[in-house]
């Protein structure tokens, strides 16, 4: 097997915890294989991983374990980027030569580096360093408070050829479009966001190629199936599968208002809180998130199993995956209250 194009279904994988806080890397393997069976790409150790939670013993050891049982089955591309260039340098390098076909580098978060700091003081030094690896720059700056702009991207791409996707969490059609007319149908454009990839793959001046996935936690089958039939032009069948799939995408992030001593206060639950919430009422490993972030309230909690209900009724098939992989009966776990509490 090799990696050609990074096209198709990137599973954004959680980080299974136990309940008391440690790896759970039984869990992490029996993930790990529910993804490859349905025929999913595998990232490992991103934001919906807890990478900033994730220690880097931890953090190269969950990429040890995905690239192991990947191997000739799968593709990995290893959440590797940090704040500091020397950080995601020796993380990247210790990835590759685990054996991970990529790596997935965040904007630098908090220090806040210019793009063109950020092209030439922390992607290039990586894409220079690992040149038989492909390099995806990962552009959120809702996570970030920065940006590597367009212009730069194109001059990284041409200056290192390796250098060859982008996942795009910037919300920004337009800005994205701009990619596509500046990098050439040659670059690969990752959808980072569930809710755009369908928009991001029909749009005919965006094109993008495919997506990196939290929802595909609990659906590989349903979206590397969603994203061959874009990608193969059966527009019907892509349509389809990404209307079943649409009240899962709306809850990657969940925003409610909660009250408390008589204030009424707005909350914002991020991922992986949604996700991880989701796997434990259907009885995935997953565990608790570690903190700062924590369990969701039970109003947060019912948007989530509000959402898997509708899936469940509406078009149960995307979901018989999880039923059969995880010897769970799907009926009882979504609909008995113990399980959500």
């Amino acid at each position: 097997m090799q990696l050609e194009r990074l096209e198709g279904c990137w599973t954004a994988l959680v980080t299974p915890f136990t309940e008391q806080g440690g790896l759970d890397l039984e869990g992490l393997r029996k993930n790990v294989t529910f993804q490859i069976e349905g025929g999913a790409k595998l990232v490992p150790t991103g934001t919906t991983g807890e990478s900033p939670t994730v220690d880097w013993k931890e953090h190269n050891q969950i990429i040890e374990e995905v690239v192991q049982l990947a191997k000739g089955r799968s593709f990995v591309m290893a959440g590797t980027g940090s704040n500091s260039t020397q950080e995601a340098l020796r993380g990247s390098r210790h990835a590759v030569e685990a054996g991970a076909e990529s790596v997935l580098l965040v904007d630098c978060y908090y220090n806040g580096p210019s793009s063109l700091e950020l092209r030439t003081e922390y992607y290039a030094v990586v894409a220079k360093e690992l040149p038989q690896a492909f390099i995806t720059p990962y552009v959120v700056p809702g996570r970030t408070g920065t940006q590597l702009e367009v212009e730069d991207l194109a001059i990284l791409h041409r200056t290192y050829t390796n250098v060859r996707a982008v996942k795009e969490a910037t919300g920004d059609l337009e800005r994205m479009a701009k990619t596509r007319r500046l990098l050439g149908d040659g670059f690969d454009i990752l959808s980072g966001d569930d809710d755009v990839t369908f928009a991001m793959m029909t749009r005919e001046d965006i094109r993008a190629q495919g997506v990196v996935s939290v929802i595909a936690n609990v659906v590989p089958g349903a979206l590397a199936e969603m994203t061959a039939a874009l990608n193969g032009g059966d527009m019907a069948r892509g349509k389809g599968l990404a209307e079943a799939l649409d009240p899962l995408f709306k809850i990657v992030t969940v925003k409610t208002v909660e009250e408390y001593e008589g204030f009424q206060v707005p909350c914002k639950f991020r991922n992986p809180s949604a996700i991880k919430t989701l796997m434990r009422g259907l009885g995935m490993p997953a565990g608790p998130c570690r903190p700062p972030l924590g369990r969701m309230t039970s109003t947060g909690v019912a948007v989530v199993r509000e959402a898997i209900k509708t899936v469940y009724e509406n078009n149960p098939e995307v979901l018989t995956p999880i039923q059969d992989f995880y010897k769970v009966d799907l009926e009882e776990r979504i609909y008995r209250d113990e399980h959500w509490v």
